[in-house]
């Protein structure tokens, strides 16, 4: 996050900033105030000799202000997992969505504009929950390191992958489960399973503290595990991408390993079991899994097309 602050700082934040809360006493034209200072974009440099804006130092909200880089961070996750969820809810639902279960019995009336509307509202949330890993994160305090030399032995670099997926399964899988807790679940999780037939739009259709909770995992690794940066920034992409497609109700994939979008489905239709969120692992051994099946409705559907199919 440090390098895609620097990258940003220098295309976006510090003009924006310099119009907002301007320095009246620096001198914008005078380059080499700020062409100097060894640690304007010291983490982009390592990869890419990116130079610093000229209104790099012409706010008096500086780079190195904890809150500049606090507001900085919320605006990068919100718009970030916004066009994640939005773009991707979008594709996914003119792609792959059986759109036959939108005449489930158990789909609500105006179901994808609620799910949409409290997606859209969880979201700047969960983002301003989230600042203080990236801060801690850009602030030196995490694991993250540039380069697969730095790994700390041959083979890490491919090792973190499943590390980090094994990790954030085995946290989430504990967490949705006491979600589940008759004590949190009717004023945390409930609201998330108002969608017993999702639509990809649910992925994010959480209360804010129910995402969040379920979103700690994957920002308690890298502090806690060495992680490479660009695995990371990979990681996270796939986790926003992920979470969206387990929500896209796809009855005919199924796997045994795997905890895709059948096995959530089975989640949100029977409630008490399939907590994982990538694989099966810790729903077998907690005896909380559900072999996913077809749908009643969805499987009278097919067996009407079948029979108008053989007849024509």
């Amino acid at each position: 996050m440090d390098v895609f602050l620097d990258v940003l700082d220098t295309f976006v934040f510090d003009r924006f900033y310099a119009s907002i809360a301007p320095d009246y006493l620096f001198d914008a034209n005078n380059s080499t105030l700020f062409a100097q200072d060894p640690n304007l974009n010291r983490h982009v440099k390592v990869y890419y000799p990116l130079e610093p804006s000229k209104w790099a130092e012409s706010s008096i909200w500086k780079r190195d202000d904890l809150l500049r880089q606090a507001f900085s961070l919320f605006l990068i996750a919100w718009v970030f997992a916004m066009i994640m969820y939005l773009v991707g809810s979008f594709v996914l639902y003119h792609t792959i969505f059986d759109k036959r279960l939108l005449q489930h019995p158990r789909y609500l009336p105006n179901q994808m504009q609620l799910e949409i509307k409290q997606g859209i509202s969880a979201i700047p949330v969960i983002s301003i929950l989230t600042v203080p890993f990236f801060l801690a994160e850009i602030r030196g305090w995490s694991k993250l390191y540039d380069f697969s030399s730095e790994a700390p032995f041959w083979g890490y670099t491919f090792l973190q992958y499943p590390l980090f997926i094994c990790f954030t399964d085995s946290g989430i899988y504990w967490i949705h489960r006491g979600l589940h807790h008759p004590s949190v679940y009717r004023w945390l999780h409930k609201p998330h399973h108002k969608w017993a037939v999702p639509t990809p739009f649910a992925s994010y259709a959480f209360h804010p503290l129910d995402g969040w909770s379920q979103s700690l995992p994957y920002h308690v690794f890298p502090m806690l595990f060495p992680l490479q940066k660009t695995a990371y920034l990979g990681l996270f992409a796939f986790v926003t991408l992920w979470t969206v497609l387990i929500h896209d109700a796809e009855y005919l994939a199924s796997s045994v390993i795997i905890n895709g979008a059948s096995c959530h489905t089975m989640h949100h239709l029977y409630f008490n079991y399939n907590y994982g969120q990538f694989l099966t692992f810790w729903d077998r051994l907690g005896g909380t899994y559900r072999t996913p099946k077809g749908d009643a409705f969805m499987e009278k559907n097919d067996k009407a097309a079948q029979a108008i199919k053989k007849q024509a």
